[in-house]
């Protein structure tokens, strides 16, 4: 006799869930009552991303608060926490700028304890949420570096800057989860995908001690001009390209010459 087919599971499924049986599980763990699955399960089936539903994303092995409209921190943006983390040491500046939920600060902060950590994003449901997951840190509202205390200027070891690198025209083609429930300014760079990239690059400078780097992520097809641009602002730079994590790192430094 076969076993009764779960219902929430069918009606995932049939939303297009791909881990349907794995989703249920959550969805019903993070109701508080028997009654509230069903409102969960109506919002991830009308397509919002589990992470906004939930409340929550996992990266890094971390859980970590994120709120409906937040970027959801991807798998992917793990290599910057991989890349960054031998440049630091306990006592070191590090800052976090367009953070979302603070993501790639928390996770460096567990493999480097004793940062010092500032993190910056323009969006207050992105800063609160940052805010939650990065207790103890200086966490800013505003834009890029000008969000950070000019006290901090020429004495950062370390940027880490998941900016939006999508080029505006391509925005359309995303996945649906992305476009319709992520703000288009996390996504947004601009007509090459560039633009806040280079904005970054350009202060970067100013704000690194001498030696400091910053490490951002690219598209592939982006390396050339992103090394150019750094190249441009005084800058060193390199490109690293993964296979596992499926993206592409930008990595500059401040030459202390």
């Amino acid at each position: 006799m076969s076993t009764p087919a779960d219902p929430l599971v069918a009606r995932l499924r049939g939303a297009g869930c791909v881990f349907a049986e794995r989703e249920a599980a959550l969805l019903r763990a993070a109701a508080s009552a028997p009654g509230d699955v069903e409102a969960l399960a109506a919002r991830r089936a009308a397509g919002e991303p589990l992470e906004h539903v939930l409340g929550w994303a996992r990266f890094c092995g971390l859980r970590l608060a994120v709120a409906p409209g937040v970027f959801v921190p991807r798998h992917r943006s793990e290599l910057l926490v991989a890349l960054a983390a031998p440049l630091l040491a306990p006592g070191d500046v590090l800052v976090d700028l367009c953070c979302g939920t603070g993501a790639l600060a928390a996770a460096l902060r567990v493999r480097v304890p004793g940062l010092l950590v500032h993190a910056a994003d323009v969006d207050p449901a992105a800063v609160r949420c940052a805010r939650a997951n990065l207790p103890g840190a200086w966490v800013h509202r505003g834009d890029l570096f000008a969000a950070l205390p000019a006290a901090l200027r020429g004495t950062v070891d370390v940027v880490v800057a998941n900016v939006p690198y999508v080029p505006s025209g391509e925005v359309a083609l995303l996945p649906p989860e992305a476009r319709e429930h992520e703000a288009r300014f996390a996504l947004d760079g601009g007509g090459d995908g560039l633009g806040v990239l280079r904005r970054v690059l350009a202060g970067a400078a100013t704000w690194l001690r001498p030696g400091g780097s910053l490490l951002a992520e690219v598209a592939g097809e982006q390396e050339a001009a992103a090394v150019r641009a750094a190249a441009g602002a005084g800058l060193d730079a390199r490109t690293v390209a993964d296979e596992e994590f499926e993206t592409t790192a930008l990595v500059v430094r401040r030459p202390t010459r």
